[in-house]
């Protein structure tokens, strides 16, 4: 078996194999495209003749079997270079078919253009043999799918600008020669390629292989339910494929009478299409996968043909109408037909086994081949036949076009029950084609994957964490097992940022925690919590003792989240027991999230141990602690979106804190008196009590900012209905150290005023 590539060597033989393919396009488009079939009709070639003419192009893979008993004693690479060079050389005959024609021997010239384009097409079925084994080590790696949709957009962009070259040669009537000419270029073009195809590596797959006779090949295919349902769709596709596009150069000449020049420049169109197509799914297929692709080229290949069928006669007449029209088929059919065609063998990598794939390789051709070469046979029979019977050409294609339309539907239905091979459903993968955050993500991701330098990863992560997408979760993973802290910190904080976590994402988080102390566990345990993964608890229960306090107080937090409440008390020891203050506050965060009312009474024993002078007879050094604590007392009562801006007003003036509690008072009393007014209602005694309530706020809150005293407002807070915080809070009021603690002074009088609104509100209803 031979080694796989080194990056390098990949790099280098990739390099050659594109080379490769844009002499291989240049020589397929200037010998076998549309040219050979506009110089077949310029010969007089009838519908039935163009029919064979393109079953040629699949009966070339019946002598792929041929290939790989060669392969059993030659190198692959020797057999697809000396086969390419051959097949062109095989298109010689071709040459000399305008000059017979010249002499008046039409017939001798449709022969000279069979047996060029047989002999082209069997040399390539033998060559052929190499293509998917080639490739399929050419594109190992997470890449695979952009690669070979790198293929296909050099063959597309190669197909365009060639078709467009020749049709300005060709030009309205073309001198017979000049096809002579063109295809003179086009076996020197597939002579080169040959000789380039021998630069490239050998695949790991030996010519000494076990022999596996075709029969025995397709019976292992139809044993496996998801082989043999992809080859099913692949002979309907390539069936429609071939038929719907290689009939429409004969339905443009003869229903049309386009002109060859005319139908060229068509085909730009078409070579337009089937670069755009590549471009979409080399964007896409790595990312979402091959199938709901695959669905959507078939879709968008049926939507095509319908025009077809319903194009009204008396349009035929107008030039600007037909234009548009056939620019629209080229472009659209080559969209969709070769977009799934590339398409299809993308998935049909994914699904077979790499030791599978020479054997399996041959029978994707031959499946291939049975369909187009079928196809062309039995689309060219029936045009013959419709005209036979006397249906004129514009009947007799909406006829071929509407069954078309009907064996696509079929595909289409059953390609739903695909294999998935990993892919997003069909209805999600729209979803990410129609969402600017999901493509622009993809697009992040391939800059990433380019991405050099260091900087740039960092740059682009950023940019990444930004436009959170769960596409993006592989690629963030992948840069989370950088060498370098900060491209790891900055992958991890990226997986913040998503919506949920994949079961790979959660695995390597929780090995981060397990791993990387110091450095990113923090981080991964704020997610965990975040993103609600329970199976962490366990492991985060032990690393709240962890000496990493960062770690430690993210994992309070994660817990808080996952509300884990059997674990709450001994997150309260530890806060009150430890001297870090960043801990403190993060227990404090933690409880907070908790929301239990029990929690109230270690908060506040943590401002006590905290209030007044330090140990040293300074100030306290701990400002932001006192903050934070008060702020998590105020999420335990349900109260912290309105309190906070009280809070930073008063740190931002501490000399506000009387006015700002008075204020507090003063509206509460306005609120209740402007609500109850003069509101009649059953509950007497109780709005009598609330009245009474109202009028006396003022006066309690005056007593404890102005004279420090707080026995008022605790007496007042203790004729409200039971509150969970009431008795904790009145209680508080009446130790001393309370009335110079001003941010919990100023959060008792904020819950109070809210408690009378809350009772105003529930009299009012």
């Amino acid at each position: 078996m031979i080694s796989p590539l080194s990056p390098y060597r990949l790099g280098k033989a990739r390099e050659v194999f594109n080379i490769f393919n844009v002499f291989n396009s240049l020589s397929w488009n200037l010998l076998v495209g549309s040219i050979i079939t506009l110089l077949a009709l310029r010969l007089g070639a009838s519908s039935t003749y163009i029919g064979t003419l393109s079953a040629l192009l699949y009966v070339s893979f019946f002598f792929m079997p041929l290939g790989k008993l060669l392969a059993r004693w030659f190198k692959v690479v020797n057999i697809f270079s000396i086969a390419y060079t051959m097949r062109a050389l095989g298109m010689l005959p071709v040459v000399f078919a305008p000059v017979a024609a010249y002499l008046g021997h039409h017939d001798t010239a449709l022969g000279l253009t069979m047996l060029g384009v047989a002999i082209f097409h069997v040399m390539r079925g033998i060559g052929i043999v190499g293509n998917n084994p080639i490739l399929s080590n050419l594109s190992a790696g997470p890449d695979r799918g952009s690669f070979l949709t790198q293929v296909q957009i050099v063959n597309s962009a190669t197909g365009m600008f060639s078709g467009f070259a020749i049709a300005l040669i060709l030009g309205k009537e073309p001198p017979l020669f000049l096809y002579s000419i063109i295809m003179t270029a086009g076996i020197i073009c597939g002579i080169t390629s040959g000789v380039l195809i021998r630069k490239v590596p050998e695949p790991p797959i030996s010519g000494k292989s076990e022999k596996v006779s075709l029969p025995a090949m397709f019976r292992e295919a139809l044993s496996e339910p998801s082989i043999k349902r992809f080859l099913g769709i692949l002979l309907i596709v390539a069936l429609t494929s071939g038929v719907s596009r290689t009939f429409l150069v004969v339905y443009a000449r003869e229903v049309f009478f386009q002109d060859d020049g005319m139908i060229l420049l068509y085909g730009v169109f078409g070579g337009l299409g089937n670069l755009l197509i590549g471009m979409l799914i080399k964007f896409l297929v790595d990312r979402i996968g091959a199938k709901p692709l695959f669905i959507l080229c078939v879709m968008l290949g049926l939507i095509t043909m319908i025009p077809i069928v319903f194009f009204p006669s008396s349009a035929i007449g107008n030039l600007t109408a037909v234009t548009l029209f056939f620019s629209f088929l080229f472009f659209m059919l080559n969209l969709g037909f070769l977009g799934s065609e590339g398409i299809a063998q993308t998935y049909f990598m994914g699904l077979i086994p790499s030791e599978k794939m020479l054997d399996m390789g041959i029978l994707y051709f031959l499946v291939f081949g049975i369909a187009g070469a079928s196809g062309s046979l039995l689309a060219g029979l029936l045009l013959d036949m419709l005209a036979f019977f006397g249906l004129s050409p514009f009947v007799s294609f909406k006829i071929l076009y509407a069954i078309l339309i009907a064996v696509v539907a079929i595909a289409i239905h059953l390609q739903r029950k695909l294999t998935p091979l990993g892919a997003l459903s069909f209805t999600e993968a729209v979803k990410v084609m129609f969402s600017y955050r999901d493509l622009q993500a993809i697009s992040l991701l391939d800059r990433l994957n380019k991405a050099q330098d260091y900087h740039k990863e960092e740059q682009l992560l950023g940019e990444l964490k930004n436009a959170p997408s769960q596409l993006a979760i592989d690629g963030i993973l992948a840069r989370a097992r950088s060498p370098r802290l900060v491209t790891r910190q900055e992958s991890i904080r990226a997986l913040e940022r998503l919506d949920a976590l994949s079961t790979d994402a959660e695995t390597a988080l929780t090995n981060d925690i397990i791993n990387n102390p110091f450095t990113t566990a923090y981080i991964s345990a704020r997610i965990l919590g975040k993103h609600g993964c329970t199976a962490a608890i366990p492991l985060l229960r032990e690393l709240i003792a962890s000496t990493d306090y960062m770690l430690a107080g993210e994992s309070m937090i994660a817990l808080a989240k996952l509300q884990d409440k059997e674990f709450r008390p001994q997150i309260e020891q530890i806060i009150l027991d430890t001297q870090n203050p960043r801990l403190k506050i993060m227990g404090s965060e933690a409880l907070g999230i908790y929301g239990a009312p029990d929690s109230l009474h270690t908060l506040l024993e943590i401002l006590r141990r905290h209030s007044g002078a330090g140990a040293d007879g300074t100030a306290d050094p701990q400002p932001y602690l006192r903050d934070e604590v008060v702020l998590a007392m105020s999420a335990i009562i349900g109260t912290q979106s309105l309190f906070y801006p009280v809070l930073v007003r008063f740190t931002a003036d501490p000399s506000l804190a009387p006015a700002l509690a008075m204020d507090q008072a003063e509206s509460a009393f306005e609120y209740c008196n402007t609500s109850i007014g003069s509101k009649k209602t059953r509950a007497k005694d109780q709005l009598a009590h609330l009245k009474k309530q109202a009028e006396t706020i003022q006066a309690a809150v005056s007593s404890l900012v102005h004279d420090k005293d707080g026995a008022p407002l605790s007496r007042w807070i203790q004729e409200l209905p039971a509150e969970t915080a009431q008795t904790v809070f009145s209680e508080t009021l009446l130790h001393t150290e309370t009335t110079s603690h001003t941010h919990l002074y100023l959060l008792i009088v904020h819950w109070a005023a809210q408690q009378l609104r809350r009772w105003t509100k529930k009299l009012k209803e």
